[in-house]
């Protein structure tokens, strides 16, 4: 059988380059940054499409400076949207099947219940209102298509909050962090792991996935530290005692209704994820 060929964009992001070092039996995965593959041209997404004849592209490039949007919107909607136009016909159009990764950010966090793959989006930020017009593009542009929503990411690459958290255990003794923001982290391992296999199945459609369970950020932080060892003295704040550009979603938990009902295999506790980060990051 011969072995699936996968193009991920955004090979140099926190997810794109986890997925395009990642190994496997069943798939040939290449991966292109920036530098490599500019979304924001149509002429060079079919160029690349046609000359690899790709069967699946997992789209992770995106603008995801989520408070610098708020005064750069051209900006975040000419990568997040209009980009993911690009990708959406180049891929079409090679026959490859397209999985494109969102965010927690297209509802509008003021929730109590998890977020299932059909309530009504509402995005608040512009970055939000980017993310969720790509995922209008894709689904209007693309009969084969995945859309994946994810949330609090953090791996091995690029900058993330665990990596902040123990950086910050270094330089001070005490920290303030949130704890009326309600989420549930993503490792991308375990998010890779996912992608890959939900790319080789037909199971077309809006999933979220996120490791099991929820936490607020205080609480993600103090599970940083104590499973690190470190001594820092951590104290709870609210979201009002840090005033951002772009409001942040108070709750932002994802049901992963998608997952279960397509007989897919959960992401894995958040914690565990975390020890298994921080047991692969010594």
């Amino acid at each position: 059988m011969s072995k699936l060929k996968i193009i991920i964009t955004g090979a140099n992001g926190q997810l794109g380059r986890e997925l395009a070092e990642w190994t496997t039996e069943t798939a040939e995965i290449i991966g292109f940054g920036r530098n490599e593959l500019d979304i924001t041209s149509l002429p060079a997404c079919r160029n690349i499409f046609t000359l690899h004849q790709p069967d699946v592209v997992i789209h992770c490039a995106a603008y995801t400076a989520v408070d610098k949007a708020e005064s750069e919107p051209d900006e975040a909607f000419r990568v997040n949207a209009s980009a993911t136009r690009n990708v959406a016909v180049a891929s079409r159009e090679v026959g490859a099947k397209l999985c494109y990764i969102s965010t927690d950010y297209v509802f509008d966090g003021t929730g109590t219940t998890p977020y299932n793959e059909y309530d009504q989006t509402n995005p608040r930020t512009v970055y939000g209102k980017s993310k969720y017009a790509g995922e209008q593009l894709v689904q209007t542009l693309h009969d084969r298509y995945y859309i994946v929503r994810t949330s609090w990411v953090f791996g091995k690459y690029g900058n993330n909050f665990v990596k902040t958290m123990l950086k910050m255990a270094g330089e001070r003794d005490q920290l303030k962090v949130v704890a009326d923001q309600i989420g549930s982290p993503t490792y991308t391992y375990d998010l890779s792991t996912f992608l890959i296999e939900l790319v080789q199945t037909e199971y077309y459609g809006i999933y979220h996935a996120s490791n099991s369970g929820i936490c607020s950020w205080y609480d993600f932080a103090k599970a940083i530290f104590e499973d690190s060892g470190s001594n820092i003295l951590l104290e709870p704040c609210t979201t009002a005692d840090f005033p951002r550009p772009a409001p942040r979603p108070g709750y932002s938990v994802m049901d992963h209704s998608a997952i279960r009902s397509n007989g897919l295999n959960v992401l894995r506790p958040w914690r565990e994820a975390l020890n298994h980060y921080l047991k692969d990051s010594e």
